[in-house]
C-alpha cells in the first residue's frame, strides 16, 4: 500500500471549507446586484468587496485548524468524534446560511442559522483548546466575524421586514 504524502491531509483539510464557500458564491453573485443592493443596510456594513477575502481567510484558518486537531488526535477515531463533529456541524451550518439568506431571502432564518453557527463554532473552539491551542486561536477571528455577521444580519432583517 502506497503512503499518502504528509502534505496531502494538510492541504485537503485546509481547502475543504472553501467548497461550500465556492458553491455559495454562485448564489450570492446572482443576488447581490438586485436583491441585496436594494436592502437597507446599516452605515457600518462592510463594502461587498470585503466579504470574499475575509471568508477566504477564515475558511483557510478553520480548515487548517481542523487539520491540526485531526493530526493531534491521530486521525478519525473515538477521541476526534466530538471536536471534529462540532467542526463538521458548524461548517454545515455555515454553508447553509447563503442559500437561506441570499437564495431564499429568509433573513430571519438566516439569523437563526448564524446564531446556531456561532454557538456550535464556540463549542468547537472550546473543545479544540485542550487539544491544540493554535487550532483554537485560529478560530478567534472567525468567532469575531460571526458576531459581526450576526449583528449585521439582525439589522438587515429588522430594517427590511417589509421586503421580500
Amino acid at each position: 500500500m502506497e503512503m499518502v504524502p504528509a502534505w496531502v491531509p494538510a492541504v485537503g483539510f485546509t481547502l475543504l471549507p472553501h467548497a461550500g464557500g465556492f458553491l455559495g458564491s454562485n448564489i450570492t453573485k446572482k443576488e447581490i446586484p438586485v436583491w441585496y443592493e436594494a436592502l437597507q443596510k446599516p452605515s457600518w456594513c462592510p463594502p461587498n468587496w470585503v466579504f470574499a477575502p475575509v471568508w477566504g481567510t477564515l475558511y483557510t484558518s478553520m480548515g487548517y485548524g481542523s487539520y491540526l486537531v485531526w493530526k493531534e488526535l491521530g486521525g478519525f477515531n473515538e477521541k476526534s468524534v466530538v471536536p471534529l463533529g462540532l467542526y463538521a456541524g458548524q461548517l454545515a451550518l455555515n454553508w447553509a446560511w447563503t442559500p437561506i439568506f441570499f437564495g431564499a431571502h429568509k433573513m430571519g432564518w438566516g439569523l437563526v442559522t448564524l446564531l446556531l453557527t456561532t454557538g456550535t463554532a464556540t463549542a468547537m473552539t472550546a473543545s479544540w483548546y485542550n487539544i491544540n491551542k493554535t487550532a483554537a486561536y485560529l478560530m478567534v477571528p472567525y468567532l469575531a466575524w460571526l458576531t459581526m455577521a450576526s449583528a449585521l444580519n439582525y439589522r438587515i432583517w429588522k430594517d427590511n421586514q417589509n421586503k421580500k
